[in-house]
């Protein structure tokens, strides 16, 4: 009984221990905004427990965070509109209806994560899904006559270079017909690896794989983040409270002899200068597809994943690599292909982080003017082994990078994205303007020709070359 109790008490130190040191690792972001749009009240999130704040101040806080010569907060009038666990977050909202800018103070320059949040609900005042706007993150265009569909809500993430003392986000209704909204607002500062400053770049023109300098000073949307062969993983599991989803979608190549699904149950091998938990949760990295050989020989395949995208941006392709899979170092190699270019000829993780469970991720940079999705493929080389793992993937990133204009969303920059509002009341100032010119063009026209008919019938000139004798007769 004594052995069992002093198991029990040295098995809870062994989990109190774990407990302090996976806490102690937590990434704790010097910039760390949270806000609640529309709200004076704190609020919680179900799902990560993170607290956000109000975006009004109350007496004893400090000045609000936006300016606007026009807002209002709404809020959900009835349960009816409510989703099933909607976060509170989600519950009230803040409308402009002429521009309006968020500045957020900042400590610490380089990366910061920016989430917008919208939810579209109707509202005593607004049908918030009838909302059309632009918005703008330090200048970057992020989104181009935005509209918020009912429904679910949506989550857009960006990662924005600072280097100033303020990361200002601003919102414009197209015109003065429309207005803007939103939820909640996040500002994150990244942790410095999150985005290195040079990928390896896939040309389209050679051919070859290049160095691309300047990653990190890039404007960049996330588009995916997937969990491949693993099941969703949420913010409450993630040091970045990122959202990653499964690959069933993207994967095309179910049901193919040799391809398998893998679950690891061990402990992932983070290493000093490899991927640490804020590139990739342990989640990911213990779940992942894989090639297995059979009947003692390489099988030929490949497994392929497509992710539809828009054409015209550079994207940046993150995929991550963790072999849980193998019995021994030094049995697992394979290719790497990127939108059919080889990517990685032979890649050796035993070679890379000589360990098992230890996980490795690549970036690569890819032109955005081919048609057609963006494709992720794995498969064996001329050196895999059989009766081995020969090809293994655990998450794939796929990021839009800002294009010529400094822009997320189209070809409108930021000038023309702030003028839009003002030459929109233009137009309408000069729709009026025209239209009372043309009425009282016609008022006048009108006014000389009753006036003229009056005259010719009331009056007419003397003929000037009468006599005298003429006139008194």
């Amino acid at each position: 009984m004594n052995f069992l109790h002093s198991n029990l008490i040295f098995s809870l130190f062994l989990l109190t221990f774990h407990t302090f040191s996976v806490l102690s690792h937590l990434f704790s972001p010097t910039d760390n905004y949270l806000i609640n749009c529309g709200s004076t009240v704190p609020t919680t999130t179900l799902h990560d427990n993170r607290h956000f704040s109000g975006d009004l101040p109350s007496k004893q806080s400090s000045p609000p965070l936006f300016s606007s010569p026009s807002s209002s907060a709404v809020s959900l009038q009835n349960d009816n509109n409510l989703l099933p666990d909607l976060p509170s977050i989600y519950h009230t909202a803040r409308v402009f209806t002429r521009p309006a800018k968020y500045s957020f103070p900042i400590k610490a320059t380089g990366t910061h994560i920016v989430r917008l949040h919208f939810h579209a609900f109707n509202s005593s005042i607004y049908d918030l899904g009838r909302s059309q706007f632009h918005v703008l993150v330090n200048g970057y265009v992020v989104l181009s006559n935005f509209s918020s569909e009912s429904g679910n809500p949506r989550i857009i993430e960006y990662l924005i270079w600072v280097d100033a003392e303020k990361l200002v986000i601003v919102f414009v209704p197209v015109k003065d017909s429309n207005f803007a909204f939103v939820n909640a607002i996040e500002v994150i500062s990244a942790p410095e690896d999150l985005v290195p400053d040079i990928a390896q770049y896939l040309n389209v023109s050679s051919g070859n794989v290049e160095k691309f300098d300047g990653l990190s000073k890039q404007a960049i949307e996330v588009v995916y983040r997937v969990n491949v062969g693993g099941p969703k993983v949420t913010p409450f599991n993630d040091s970045l409270w990122r959202t990653w989803i499964p690959d069933d979608e993207f994967f095309r190549s179910s049901g193919v002899v040799g391809s398998e699904k893998l679950y690891f149950g061990g402990r992932i091998k983070y290493q000093a200068g490899g991927a640490s938990r804020e590139i990739a949760p342990d989640n990911v990295y213990n779940s992942a597809r894989l090639i297995r050989s059979t009947n003692g020989s390489v099988p030929n395949l490949n497994l392929t994943w497509m992710f539809p995208v828009v054409e015209g941006y550079k994207h940046l392709v993150r995929l991550h690599f963790c072999d849980i899979a193998s019995i021994s170092l030094g049995l697992l190699y394979f290719n790497v292909y990127v939108n059919g270019y080889l990517a990685y000829e032979e890649l050796d993780l035993s070679y890379i982080t000589n360990s098992l469970a230890s996980p490795f991720y690549a970036d690569f940079v890819v032109d955005g003017n081919r048609s057609g999705p963006l494709s992720v493929s794995i498969g064996p080389s001329k050196n895999s082994i059989p009766r081995a793992i020969d090809g293994i993937l655990n998450g794939v990133e796929v990021m839009k990078l800002s294009n010529s204009h400094g822009s997320l969303d189209g070809e409108v920059c930021a000038d023309f994205a702030l003028k839009s509002f003002s030459r929109g009341n233009t137009g309408v100032l000069l729709t009026y303007v025209a239209a009372i010119c043309i009425v009282l063009s016609l008022f006048i026209v009108i006014r000389r020709r009753v006036i003229g008919c009056r005259e010719s019938v009331t009056w007419s000139r003397l003929p000037v070359n009468l006599s005298d004798d003429n006139v008194k007769t």
